[in-house]
């Protein structure tokens, strides 16, 4: 299995397409934060807006997917004459219908839903992404032509709303956020996601880790298979994903170790080590300040043996 195939696996997201919203110019559509664990996203498929979040605007365009992994409260915006105007809406069987308030010709086709994600990797995982997280998929010929055929299909299922429809574009989110992860070019951080990196030698060292977290990473090691000095490894690695190798050695093996205390038997000293621990109290420290839980704790709220947050 590939890495980010592997890595939503772990996440075990649940995936629901809320709403489509074809807005007028001049419109203002508010976003409230979603509840707990809940990461918003939109994709615009036509036209361009404006996404405002925590201050800050950020441009779409046509073939965007944005993702905020902050669960902030934002808005979308649609610049026109006349005064701001804001939306109404028509809740069909599985999905919302959002226009403009006046009713007049939409000028973007956005579609708007959220991820659940597990209180262990998911949360590690949509935590170590900037807010927001953009994929611009009509940037390339590959990214356009899959999200030209996704979209025809996210279209015909919004306007036929039946039964199963809601399965059905669930299905369509996994989609979409397994290109983002693989396409995706930052914009909240000012580096790229750390699962989509240009940059050859970093990505390759990435992969090494996933596929082997609990291995003795040393950045020695690594920056010698990477054919560069130890200050440059370290230097292109934070440029490149925004974060230090230390803090993505231990994100990959916590995410591992998660996925572990959920599907398998294994004892909590076992997962600290397989996933590189010489201690069990150094790894629940460290798993306890990521998660919020010790592991075993985790391990029983995730079995339902005892009650967890909201």
């Amino acid at each position: 299995m590939d890495e980010i195939s592997r890595l939503l696996r772990m996440a075990r997201l649940d995936a629901s397409l809320d709403r489509r919203c074809r807005l007028g110019g001049s419109t203002r559509m508010d976003v409230a934060s979603e509840g707990p664990r809940a990461v918003p996203f939109h994709v615009l498929l036509e036209g361009e807006c404006a996404l405002e979040v925590g201050g800050e605007l950020y441009p779409m365009k046509a073939g965007d997917v944005v993702v905020i992994p902050s669960n902030a409260g934002h808005r979308i915006l649609t610049s026109g004459a006349g005064a701001v105007q804001g939306t109404s809406e028509r809740t069909g069987e599985s999905i919302i219908f959002t226009a403009s308030a006046d009713g007049g010709s939409p000028v973007i086709d956005l579609f708007c839903g959220h991820f659940s994600v597990s209180p262990g990797a998911g949360t590690i995982l949509f935590g170590s992404l900037p807010t927001p997280t953009v994929a611009s998929l009509f940037d390339s010929e590959a990214g356009r032509s899959t999200l030209v055929r996704l979209s025809e299909l996210m279209r015909a299922e919004a306007e036929r709303d039946a039964d199963g429809s809601a399965a059905i574009m669930s299905a369509f989110c996994t989609v979409l956020i397994a290109l983002v992860l693989r396409t995706a070019g930052g914009a909240g951080a000012g580096a790229g996601v750390w699962t989509a990196v240009p940059d050859e030698h970093v990505s390759a060292a990435i992969r090494r880790v996933l596929a082997r977290p609990g291995g003795d990473w040393s950045i020695e090691a690594l920056s010698r298979q990477s054919a560069m000095s130890r200050a440059t490894f370290i230097r292109r690695f934070q440029a490149a994903t925004g974060m230090t190798f230390g803090t993505f050695l231990t994100r990959a093996r916590l995410m591992t170790a998660a996925d572990l205390l959920v599907g398998s038997d294994w004892t909590v000293s076992a997962v600290a080590a397989h996933v590189g621990y010489r201690s069990e109290s150094a790894f629940t420290r460290a798993f306890r300040a990521a998660v919020g839980e010790t592991p075993a704790r985790f391990r029983r709220v995730e079995a339902g043996l005892v009650p967890g947050d909201a």
